[in-house]
């Protein structure tokens, strides 16, 4: 894990959420792009994220110059409870002004296959490249149990060397369809945030942190951005199992 640049352990989660929020401040209000492109995660750890931003930091991130997109998507529509988009405006987007053109949702309620080409086509259109690739100036990743991060599962690794920008993936048990960014847009981004919290994540990160045999299983082990910085913000817990 030689591309891990840094690996940062707080107390608990409000002080992880309390970091990353002070951190995309730094960076938005640092920059002197016109237009800084985030792509945010989904599940249930950015909830406390978003509120932070939301309330404490309010005043202080430069909304109107950042544009926001997904790293995946369950193919659900935007008003579902299990919509990554719907979590984001319950909890950040509906307590801000920001232009809506600056929002740029994956449309989970369209055909995965169809969504998949046009988000990468957005992306293409909309991002700077690197390579062959698009770069978003900065990601916040999640972990899953099983290792996962965006929408790339354990059943497919072949995902994070997938050549187009956004593929259509599957939840391994439930079997539902989502749409996420490739390992390769992944890998190409300035800045990766890993938002990790939780006893249950302790031996996901503890494997990842070790690099055991165990981890090549995982999908987050393989993120590492070729051009760009990696930051871990760890709760205690889910730091626990790290030698």
């Amino acid at each position: 894990m030689e591309h891990i640049t840094e690996v940062r352990i707080y107390k608990n989660p409000k002080k992880v959420y309390n970091a990353i929020a002070k951190s995309i401040v730094q960076l938005t209000q640092d920059s002197n792009q016109k237009i800084f492109n985030i792509a945010l995660s989904g599940g249930n750890s950015p909830k406390g994220l978003f509120e932070k931003m939301s309330k404490k930091y309010h005043d202080k991130i430069p909304w109107e110059k950042i544009h926001f997109w997904w790293g995946d998507e369950r193919c659900v529509p935007p008003s579902d409870e299990q919509s990554n988009y719907k979590m984001a405006v319950d909890n950040l987007f509906s307590q801000i002004e920001i232009p809506k053109k600056n929002l740029h949702r994956i449309r989970g309620e369209e055909d995965p296959e169809g969504e998949a080409r046009r988000y990468s086509a957005d992306l293409n259109e909309n991002l700077n490249s690197r390579g062959n690739n698009p770069v978003f100036d900065l990601i916040i990743l999640g972990l899953g149990d099983d290792g996962h991060t965006a929408s790339i599962f354990p059943d497919q690794l072949e995902l994070l060397e997938y050549p187009e920008n956004c593929a259509v993936a599957e939840h391994p048990l439930s079997g539902q369809k989502r749409i996420t960014v490739t390992g390769t847009v992944l890998n190409n981004a300035t800045r990766i945030f890993f938002l990790v919290i939780g006893e249950s994540k302790a031996m996901r990160v503890s494997e990842i942190m070790n690099d055991s045999e165990a981890a090549k299983l995982l999908p987050a082990y393989y993120i590492a951005p070729t051009n760009g910085e990696l930051t871990w913000f760890l709760d205690e817990e889910a730091a626990s199992m790290i030698s």
